[in-house]
């Protein structure tokens, strides 16, 4: 009787390879930066938004319902772009930085659009307020799908990046809530803390960008 063959998994498998690269150390602090910044302009930009078109129930609706549209158009564009771009980092500080462009004139602009629709029906008004809406939550629904892309070619784990992820930028969003509401907003108003978002975006813009650049001439 023949004895049975033992097949060792190397040998069944000789071409197979698994990745296990840990999380760079940035990419925590760099999403969580991004999710404090997104909540931050959220708070104040209702604020802003309500002080013009008015708070009521359709006010409210509108203002959470378009934020929430955007980020879900831009997460569906992140991942169609983290299939086909070459470099997610550098579509991820673009990204970064066409927020912050847009934050820093977002109180002027909404300002003077308000203006311009105070006679107009409610309808009028909601499309307002959704064309103004939808760059800024786009972009910011699109770094997630980019950055899961480039660690997923890291570790090779797609559950284990979002999930990461997931967590570091909605702990930044919790923090945000709660700072900008109790300590920031009453010490610096809406321009000072749309300024410290937009510094935020800059940064970790920045940060993403010099890695980009690191990693491209080292390759």
């Amino acid at each position: 009787m023949r004895d049975a063959e033992v097949i060792e998994p190397a040998a069944a498998l000789p071409d197979a390879r698994v990745t296990t690269r840990e999380a760079p150390w940035w990419i925590t602090f760099v999403f969580f930066a991004s999710g404090f910044a997104a909540l931050t302009y959220q708070v104040v930009w209702q604020r802003s938004l309500f002080t013009i078109f008015g708070i009521n129930t359709e006010a409210v609706t509108v203002v959470v319902t378009v934020f929430l549209l955007g980020l879900g158009i831009g997460s569906i564009a992140g991942g169609i772009l983290s299939r086909i771009v070459r470099h997610p980092l550098l579509v991820f500080a673009l990204s970064e930085f066409g927020i912050a462009a847009f934050g820093l004139i977002s109180l002027d602009l909404f300002l003077s659009v308000g203006t311009s629709t105070i006679a107009q029906s409610a309808l009028a008004t909601g499309l307002a307020t959704f064309l103004l809406l939808l760059v800024p939550t786009l972009l910011m629904g699109m770094t997630l799908p980019l950055l899961v892309s480039f660690l997923v070619s890291r570790s090779g784990n797609v559950g284990q990046s979002t999930s990461l992820l997931y967590f570091v930028n909605t702990a930044g969003s919790g923090m945000a809530a709660l700072a900008s509401v109790t300590l920031l907003l009453p010490r610096l108003g809406e321009h000072g803390l749309v300024r410290v978002a937009a510094a935020t975006n800059l940064l970790v813009g920045a940060i993403v960008l010099a890695l980009h650049l690191w990693r491209k001439d080292d390759s």
